[in-house]
């Protein structure tokens, strides 16, 4: 991810497979994670929520695009801008020396 976390890493994958294993024993998904959220201090629900979103489309168990196939098409509009402004100075000098050589020379 691009920016820094209040939470390391392993605390999100431990607080989502908590979730994965106490789901059984509340009545919605929303319950397990607040309790989840509770019991590991985190600010709010709605952070244990995104975090078991984000788990659940890298799983590929909900659609979605992953960290990954971002990251790849980031990189290629990148290299898709990097090739534009190419081209652009490329049609540019055509473009003069094109019109260099249509003028007609000094000898």
């Amino acid at each position: 991810m691009g920016r820094s976390s209040r939470y390391p890493p392993e605390l999100r994958e431990r607080a989502v497979r908590m979730v994965a294993e106490v789901r059984p024993d509340y009545p919605s998904q929303w319950a397990a994670i607040a309790a989840v959220a509770g019991k590991l201090g985190i600010g709010t629900a709605e952070t244990v929520r995104k975090w078991v979103r984000r788990a659940e489309v890298e799983a590929g168990t909900r659609p979605g695009v992953t960290i990954e196939q971002a990251a790849e098409v980031a990189k290629l509009k990148r290299e898709n801008a990097e090739l534009r402004r190419a081209n652009e100075i490329l049609k540019a000098a055509a473009a003069f020396f094109g019109a260099e050589l249509d003028r007609p020379g000094r000898r």
